[in-house]
């Protein structure tokens, strides 16, 4: 499977769908159930996998993966979903997956989740699983790949595959916590998915096979009728076991076999339903008024799904016809970016919706009064390149970036993480396809494009439209006056439009290969514990160097200039929430979308952000385009374009921002929070309507420009290089720029940020979403990192055991919520600053038992120290998340940041693993007395308007 192209439609589908719990579009295929994808076809596998067959039909596929040392990634397949339910079992796949932690003949109720806490696995971040409406998937992330971790793993992997109990008690206990998600999930989005999905494939099943089901059965299906589902469906011939990770592959094939071979179907097999032909259609349109959501309109084509086996000409036929897409794709790019544009965003995709249709769709977003212009483009576009096709150099170009993104993944593909390749051969459960190396796809995509021509390229995209339709469905957040009929008459009226063949585009240059004399070097040093050099150019710019070999051919790039926040005004609204446009507004020579068609051959990143003490411009290159990434940042540094038309298009899109955010209880708590813990302070506050409204780009640029002119600048390169090479490339960039000051602390009367007073009553805030969406939120004020770094350790882990006790209580014993969360914070740059919080998404009649129930817990734990089991099980996912991060060059990334200017960050960074390795009951219970404090707790609540 050529993994950029599969993985790109897949995205784009689930950005477009956000359909719970999918993952990719699966087709149907002629294989029997325990037979593996290669078998019959033309593919080969990838060879590093070991793939097998027990004698039961269970399937598994195991694969040696040591970088990172001793980490491994399990992974338990089950071929069926919420397309299997009967109509009394809507929803019930998605329970079932729930009871997995529930209880099962071997592990009794609650004990599953400390089993792994003690082997150092986070439940959420380690220990999960999802639903779909073809699958079902258990995943636990390993930090230790021990004998202990291992067979443990794989004993509650096989409980959950064949010996739940599912006992009406404990099914009875989860209703609640499967409501809570399903009124989580309840949002503008996802409402519109649904009706999209019914207009789309009318009459089918899989429009009424939503995973998470309907409340009705939720709250009354008796345990039996789940029971019914696990007996049926989860057997040997629906199962794979993926194991990947540092480990020896015949000794996990051996494990395997010992604990698996004896699994036996409980019931007999049920055909797999009939998911309903597709209907011949012609032009038909469906409006859908939903405030809160942007407007959103999409022409669809649909057709049969290809039941084809994966095979060489599948692939072919997939990778041409996608990137006859991509260059529509790049047309609407172009279109979103200029002056006056008919829209904000467009894009072309096709893609199998689970077995149940091939649909080829064109999705546009824009403002709700401009949606006539942005539909007559969009379908402008769509003829254009029916009757026109692509022309060759449009093609070329899009051959040239994805074979660099393949050359990018082949040569890193030695120090993919065992999760990533893991998820990669579930991926292709679904769909039935051949699991092939980085190596293979880049081979396979040379084999393909090898004198592929524009002509054969254009037959396929208009192929790509030739099924029924055009289906339009529009969201819109206000009524459309005429309804469906304004909708097809504007339809009728664009494609009377006569189209004109598209115009290629002039030839430049990459215009920032050189910033003049290559900056000297001024100092030099080493940290040789860390592996890491610092460097200062004769100009002033610093350089921090971390050679590492986590990934190969990669290396991370951050460039943090100026103060970041600290020197925004507190009392007037900070413009950074409008930092995209300053990427997007390319640089003063070359625009973004120019700088994209130039640089194709490279591999680059450039983003913005605003930190609390830098403006920080960072991207993820591969070895050999270090020299290009240095240069699109430098050029952003010291020439930006700061062209109006990615502002006003940004703009555009913030009229409905407000109406989002407040259609649901976690919406209007994301946008609020932020000033709320701030004391107000408009440096993290969000816009009003009226500011976005009357923002101008001046205000973001008057904001930033100086720093970026003026600002020190510490550049810091993590990854696969040398540095050698590092010095000799930031040298001829950043270090022939103008001098800079040298990156200091800023004065301490500057690190001052305010934590609102204590609440005793909660702050109030509402929603216009459903009437049972409710969140209580309470925060403690804690303090700064450096105030005592090891008692920020005891209350971080002060913060785990939060977490274990508000799951312990609201989700486990009282089936309250699906949600319970707790953060915590200490700041490295504000003085004093910091907290810890907890929060629930609940019913609005269950707030108050909860304010209840987090104050009983914070008694408790004033009251007496954690038992040893307990500390442990908050401890140990907590030290094993650190030591993972520890090889990851993103981690490095974000800890040398700011350490020349503030050499503590070092120590902090040595210390953190064995200083929570050393935090003790009587730890935590004094950082409990000290912070968890009733007198000081700031309480707010998000209830539903009216309510």
């Amino acid at each position: 499977m050529i993994r950029t192209f599969r993985a790109g439609a897949a995205l784009a589908a689930a950005a477009l769908l956000l359909v719970v719990g999918q993952t990719t579009a699966a087709s149907p295929h002629p294989l029997a159930a325990s037979e593996w994808a290669q078998a019959r076809s033309d593919l080969k596998a990838d060879p590093d996998i070991r793939f097998g067959v027990l004698p039961n039909g269970m399937r598994y596929a195991v694969r040696r993966q040591t970088i990172p040392a001793g980490q491994g990634a399990l992974r338990l397949w089950i071929g069926a979903g919420a397309l299997a339910e009967s109509d009394a079992q809507q929803g019930l796949a998605h329970f079932l997956e729930h009871m997995a932690f529930n209880g099962s003949k071997g592990v009794k109720e609650g004990e599953m989740i400390r089993i792994l806490e003690r082997l150092g696995l986070a439940f959420g971040p380690d220990t999960n699983a999802s639903t779909g409406f073809d699958e079902t998937v258990y995943k636990l992330d390993l930090p230790r790949t021990n004998a202990e971790t291992l067979d443990t793993s794989l004993m509650l992997l096989r409980e959950t595959a064949g010996n739940l109990t599912i006992a009406p008690e404990a099914v009875d206990r989860e209703r609640g916590v499967v409501l809570s998600e399903e009124r989580a999930r309840d949002t503008p989005g996802y409402r519109i998915v649904k009706q999209r999905l019914g207009f789309l494939l009318e009459g089918q099943r899989l429009p009424e096979r939503m995973p998470i089901g309907k409340v009705e059965v939720l709250k009354t299906a008796p345990a039996a009728q789940i029971a019914d589902f696990y007996q049926h469906y989860y057997r040997p011939d629906r199962a794979v076991l993926v194991a990947v990770g540092d480990f020896d592959p015949a000794a996990m094939e051996a494990k395997i076999h010992a604990r698996f071979g004896d699994w036996r179907a409980a019931a007999p097999a049920r055909p797999d339903p009939d998911l309903g032909p597709v209907k011949r259609r012609g032009t038909e349109a469906r409006l859908l008024v939903e405030p809160g959501a942007p407007l959103g309109m999409q022409l669809s084509w649909t057709a049969p799904p290809d039941l084809s086996l994966d095979s060489k000409a599948r692939q072919r036929r997939e990778l041409v016809e996608q990137l006859g897409l991509a260059v529509m794709n790049r047309r609407f790019s172009a279109i979103a970016r200029a002056p006056s544009p008919p829209f904000i965003g467009a894009a072309a995709m096709k893609f199998d919706q689970n077995r149940s249709a091939e649909i080829t769709l064109l999705n546009v977003v824009a403002d709700a009064d401009g949606w006539r212009q942005a539909l007559a483009s969009v379908d402008a576009e769509q003829r254009r390149a029916v009757l026109y096709g692509v022309r060759q150099d449009e093609l070329d170009r899009e051959i040239v970036e994805i074979r660099a993104r393949l050359k990018a993944a082949a040569q890193g593909a030695a120090t993919r993480r065992p999760q990533e390749i893991a998820d990669e051969i579930v991926g292709s459960l679904g769909d039935g396809e051949v699991v092939t190396s980085p190596a293979q796809d880049l081979a396979l995509f040379d084999e393909i494009v090898k004198d592929l021509k524009a002509a054969e390229v254009s037959a396929a995209l208009k192929s790509a439209f030739s099924g029924s339709g055009p289906l339009l469905f529009a969201a819109s957040p206000k009524p459309i006056d005429g309804g469906v009929a304004t909708l097809l008459a504007a339809l009728a009226q664009s494609q009377t439009v006569a189209v004109t063949p598209p115009v290629a585009p002039a030839q430049i240059a990459w215009p920032y290969a050189g910033f003049g004399a290559p900056g000297k070097v001024a100092e030099q040093r080493k940290v040789d514990d860390l592996g890491v050099t610092f460097v200062r150019f004769e100009n002033g710019v610093r350089l921090t160097i971390k050679p590492t070999r986590f990934r190969d051919d990669e290396v991370l790039v951050r460039a943090n200039v100026g103060r970041g926040l600290i020197d925004l005004p507190k009392d007037r609204q900070a413009a950074t929430w409008a930092g995209n446009a300053f990427i997007e507004g390319g640089l003063k020579q070359i625009s973004n979308e120019d700088m994209e068609r130039v640089l194709a051959a490279k591999v680059y990143g450039a983003r913005f952000g605003a930190a609390d003490d830098a403006f920080v411009l960072s991207g993820a290159t591969r070895t050999n385009d270090l020299p290009t990434e240095l240069e699109v940042l430098a050029g952003y540094v010291s020439d930006p374009g700061w062209r109006p038309e990615a502002f006003l298009r940004l703009q555009a899109s913030g009229k409905t921002i407000h109406d989002q955010y407040e259609a649901t209880d976690s919406g209007v708590l994301a946008r609020d929070l932020g000033g709320i813990l701030h004391s107000g302070d408009r440096r993290w506050t969000f816009p009003s309507r009226e500011e976005i409204a009357d923002a101008r780009l001046a205000d973001l640029q008057g904001q930033i420009a100086p720093e970026l002119a003026t600002g020190a600048i510490e550049v810091v390169v993590v990854g696969d290089v040398t540095p050698e090479t590092a010095i000799a490339e930031v040298a001829r960039t950043f270090g022939a720029l103008p001098p800079r000051p040298a990156p200091e602390l800023a004065p301490a009367a500057d690190r001052r940020v305010g934590f609102p007073a204590p609440t005793p009553q909660p702050v109030t805030l509402v929603h216009k979403g459903r009437a049972d969406q409710a969140i209580g939120y309470i925060a403690w004020p804690t303090t700064d990192v450096w105030a005592d770094p090891q008692r920020a350790f005891a209350t971080a882990v002060l913060g785990e055991v939060m977490r274990t006790r508000l799951t312990d209580q609201l989700r486990e014993a009282e089936g309250a919520t699906y949600s319970p969360s707790v953060g915590y914070n200490h700041s490295l740059v504000w003085d004093g600053w910091g907290y810890m919080s907890a929060s629930v998404e609940v019913p609005p009649e269950k707030l108050k038992p909860f304010f209840d129930d987090v104050a009983k817990i914070t008694a408790d734990l004033r009251a007496k120290p954690v038992s040893a089991d307990e500390l442990a099980r908050a401890k140990q996912p907590r030290i094993q998340g650190i030591q993972r991060a520890q090889v990851t060059n993103q981690y490095w990334l974000a800890e040398l940041s700011g350490a020349q200017a503030d050499p503590r960050r070092l120590q902090l960074t040595r210390d953190i693993a064995p200083g929570t390795g050393r935090v003790t009951p009587t730890d935590v219970q004094a950082v409990a007395r000290q912070f968890l404090r009733d007198d000081k707790a700031v309480r707010l609540i998000v209830r539903p308007k009216g309510g």
